[in-house]
């Protein structure tokens, strides 16, 4: 088979994750037979200083007619003085927007060969924790009505939310599928004692979810859900809910993890064709350095084999790679914590997964 992928490396470490990604990619094509294309595209702080633009038409054109995009990373310290419209952050906002894909996946696990690199006390890393948060990606404060005006104190900013039924609607159905291929659970995050629309969105996940009585929904307020993150992560199996919470609470299961550079994501819509990338930044503290961890990118790379293209068989291969070279004691700077290894860089961590592929 024939896969096209559109490549959008960015800023920072992302050309070293994505290229990581790409040789995992094209050793999975060359073991199972298949030939993925690839062609790149720029988008963020590079694509600002090449057109001025941080998502050239060029790019969205060019995506929506590929199976399938891996992104890296964007933004840097370069470009945190523009105006808020060409930022490099707001080429995500609109290639999500322009690609359809309301709907993140973000799984989390920890790995057993890395509780030594995870914060939480080992009575609580004993017990595991293995979810997905799900979270809403083209609707709520991120893409709000916001300016600035005169207010009652002078000069202010304002931004915000607001949510349809629809777009609640079709975040629940993905979250309660999700869970039907899980554990069979969904907590629902929203902060309805104070917001209106947590109010519509904990009443319409639970119309949802009458029609899915095999799965049991709970709701919990943003800031309960945080505390219980750290407390006992083992009672989350499917979490659904808003963009921004979701956005901050992602990273927060990131870093229980061990580190946030394993942490991959899929942005799917109505069409197969979705956005990859790891949830991490372009830590231009280390860009060009070999100290970026790809685990992230690869990973996210095999979300796509299974979502895009349903290669399941290959998606477990780069998986079972993942983790057996986590067993073998093999760590990138980041996930090194207390184990004695050496740390080595990304290029090599990417060569040792290719070894056990």
């Amino acid at each position: 088979m024939n896969y096209n992928i559109a490549l959008i490396k960015g800023d920072g470490i992302g050309p070293e994750i994505v290229d990581g990604a790409v040789a995992v990619l094209q050793k999975i094509g060359e073991k199972y037979g298949h030939t993925f294309n690839f062609t790149e595209y720029l988008a963020g702080g590079c694509a600002i200083d090449a057109t001025g633009k941080p998502l050239p038409e060029e790019t969205v054109e060019g995506c929506k007619n590929s199976d399938s995009v891996l992104l890296g990373a964007v933004g840097g310290p370069k470009w945190d003085t523009l105006p808020g419209n060409i930022r490099p952050e707001k080429a995500l906002l609109g290639l999500r927007a322009a690609l359809g894909v309301y709907t993140n996946l973000r799984p989390a696990k920890i790995y057993p060969a890395l509780k030594s690199a995870c914060t939480l006390r080992p009575d609580i890393i004993d017990r595991g924790f293995d979810m997905v948060i799900v979270r809403e990606l083209t609707g709520g404060i991120y893409f709000g009505e916001r300016g600035r005006r005169e207010g009652k104190y002078g000069p202010e900013a304002y931004d915000t939310e607001a949510y349809s039924v629809m777009e609640i609607e079709r975040i629940a159905r993905m979250a309660f599928e999700a869970a039907r291929k899980r554990r069979g659970s969904v907590i629902s995050i929203d902060k309805a004692n104070v917001l209106e629309t947590s109010r519509l969105w904990r009443e319409t996940v639970h119309r949802i979810g009458e029609q899915y009585p095999d799965v049991t929904c709970e709701d919990m307020l943003v800031d309960n859900a945080a505390m219980q993150l750290v407390r006992d992560p083992s009672r989350f199996d499917v979490v659904v809910t808003s963009n921004m919470f979701g956005d901050i609470l992602s990273d927060e299961a990131s870093q229980i993890t061990g580190s946030i550079g394993l942490l991959a994501s899929a942005s799917l819509g109505d069409s197969k064709c979705g956005l990859y990338e790891p949830i991490h930044g372009s830590a231009p503290d280390i860009a060009g350095q070999d100290k970026a961890n790809p685990i992230a990118t690869i990973l996210s790379a095999a979300m796509m084999l299974r979502y895009a293209f349903d290669l399941n068989d290959e998606a477990n291969c780069i998986e079972a790679a993942i983790d057996k070279v986590l067993a073998d004691g093999i760590r990138t700077a980041d996930i090194v914590g207390d184990s004695g290894a050496t740390p080595i860089g990304c290029k090599a961590m990417t060569e040792e997964i290719i070894k056990r592929l």
